[in-house]
């Protein structure tokens, strides 16, 4: 892994040296705490710095045998790394592996392999730089040359930390929050009329019907817009799309409230409603409409209830989704409500499926204004950054791409930008060497920028 990793011919490299490798970073959708960043968290140690909330570790750990305490629970920080360690031989072909020695590189400068004969001299390493005094969040971001990022943000949330931080000039890169709303969309959720109260109590409205459901999220759309947001962001495991009728909306909506239970299509005919209602407002603000497809969430009950969500227990769903994504966009279409919105996905038999449905709905209100959206969550590795590019590439435009994100809740995954910009960079290069594509490297080098910074700053006008 030296400096020409991944970088498999000579204007591969040229690329990535002379033009994507220093251009700064914009992470439009990552899970970061923005109160950790305002109060500019140091770390313990290496262990609850790298291994803390990350559940794409966790998942290797217990397919290495490894017993849950030194995963999640209460082991000390230094078994719970040397754990890690242990799993490092065994990971060849895991993103993890390279991820994990880019981050030992770029923060540590260690270029020893980790696995447990290393441990020892690696936790000693990092550690005495974790506790120095100016190793601390803003300093990570800083340092990851990060020119914005967007954290993920219910629409109840006062955003008090993102005020904090938009009034601290002493700290450059922006932190803008990003609305995700799907609590407001779960109707059948048991928490869902607590939910629907505590939005009532945050916008000053009551919510008695549907309408005023849209009124309420509409005030938090305006008081988050003018705190920075420039994007939703909504988790789908299988998209819905059901016809309605206002009266059936109304009717569905109370029934909810009152606790009583709903079919699975009227649960539905309130998500498409919502949906609507929600892109006809993200467009009226020119927001970017970020949809998650295919995530099959806590598939272990046990699990689920002895540690919780978000700990490593979701995989890929394999849900149909091509009809119920064109119902959608188009009725939002015909309305004249159609957001800018960036399409994901988890199963990669759904990448034609995106790749081919944003061309549907192009137009001049933006450049590639339905973006297919970057190899995400399961898929983020090399092969997955591979087939999502080549998919937008032989169906739209790659160099309108907004590029790679982080969805991650650790200060020190930023490398993952460079992994997707080395292989970006070979991709491209690749194909010049091979007479595909012209040889023009100073042409294509703005457009690899583009790539890796300007076409998501314009597309969210941030």
């Amino acid at each position: 892994m030296d400096e020409n990793f991944l970088l498999e011919t000579q204007t591969a490299q040229v690329l990535y040296h002379t033009y994507a490798k220093n251009v700064p970073l914009f992470d439009y959708h990552c899970h970061l705490s923005p109160q950790e960043i305002y109060e500019d968290k140091h770390f313990k140690d290496l262990a609850e710095l790298w291994l803390g909330g990350d559940h794409y570790k966790w998942r290797l750990m217990r397919a290495n045998g490894i017993e849950e305490q030194f995963i999640t629970g209460q082991a000390d920080g230094y078994d719970k790394f040397k754990a890690w360690a242990s799993c490092m031989p065994y990971a060849m072909g895991n993103p993890l592996y390279h991820w994990s020695h880019l981050e030992l590189q770029r923060y540590f400068d260690i270029k020893e392999v980790l696995s447990e004969k290393t441990a020892d001299t690696i936790w000693q390493s990092a550690n005495a730089k974790i506790n120095q005094p100016d190793f601390s969040a803003r300093k990570l971001i800083e340092a990851s040359n990060v020119y914005a990022l967007c954290t993920t943000d219910d629409p109840v949330d006062t955003l008090e930390y993102h005020i904090k931080l938009k009034e601290d000039a002493s700290f450059k890169p922006k932190v803008l929050p990003a609305m995700r709303p799907d609590k407001a969309l779960e109707i059948t959720d048991k928490d869902f009329k607590d939910y629907i109260e505590r939005l009532a109590r945050i916008t000053d409205i009551e919510i008695s019907n549907f309408e005023r459901l849209c009124a309420a999220l509409k005030r938090r759309i305006d008081f988050f817009h003018e705190v920075g947001c420039r994007a939703s962001d909504h988790g789908f495991t299988c998209l819905p799309y059901e016809d309605y009728t206002d009266e059936e909306i109304e009717k569905i909506f109370k029934k909810a409230l009152k606790g009583d239970t709903l079919t699975h299509k009227e649960a539905d005919q309130y998500k498409t409603a919502l949906m609507v209602a929600l892109g006809g407002m993200y467009k009226k603000k020119n927001w970017g409409m970020e949809l998650h497809i295919g995530a099959l969430r806590n598939n272990n009950t046990k699990s689920l209830l002895n540690i919780g969500i978000n700990t490593g227990f979701d995989s890929v769903h394999d849900s149909e989704i091509a009809s119920n994504l064109s119902r959608l966009l188009d009725r939002l279409e015909r309305q004249d409500d159609l957001p800018k919105t960036v399409l994901f996905t988890m199963n990669p038999k759904d990448n034609w499926i995106l790749a081919s449905m944003a061309g549907n709905f192009q137009s001049s209100e933006a450049i590639s204004k339905i973006q297919f959206g970057t190899a995400w969550w399961m898929q983020d590795h090399r092969d997955g950054m591979i087939d999502q590019m080549r998919s937008l590439a032989n169906s739209g435009l790659l160099g309108r791409f907004i590029g790679m994100l982080t969805d991650s809740r650790s200060f020190l995954s930023y490398p993952r930008h460079e992994y997707f910009r080395r292989i970006l960079c070979n991709l491209i290069g690749g194909w010049i060497e091979n007479g595909e594509y012209a040889d023009d490297l100073e042409q294509t080098g703005a457009i690899i920028q583009d790539i890796c910074l300007y076409n998501a700053k314009r597309y969210f006008e941030v």
